[in-house]
């Protein structure tokens, strides 16, 4: 549990400074010591946003869902990246 705590502060602290792709691999490495902590997921979500990875993001905040069919967190960010996924196809379209 210890070692959760402070690949997640690490992720966490990467985040603050912008490093969103640091950020997500402790994120990652956190879900190998526990798949059912949300924040996580949803800390992870966040960086694939900032990343612009929408599809990795809209997994993330399924597999939250799953979990916990409330959290605002992964109904936020799962807008989020259908909206991205969105745009994406729409500049697709026009190529």
């Amino acid at each position: 549990m210890e070692k959760f705590k402070r690949l997640k502060n690490e992720g966490n602290d990467f985040v603050k400074t912008g490093e969103y792709e640091e950020a997500a691999n402790k994120y990652s490495e956190c879900m190998k010591l526990n798949t059912e902590e949300c924040t996580v997921y949803t800390n992870r979500a966040l960086c694939y946003l900032k990343l612009y990875k929408y599809e990795e993001a809209k997994q993330d905040c399924d597999h939250v869902l799953q979990i916990e069919d409330s959290n605002i967190k992964a109904f936020y960010r799962r807008a989020l990246a259908y909206k991205g996924l969105q745009v994406r196809k729409k500049n697709m379209a026009g190529i």
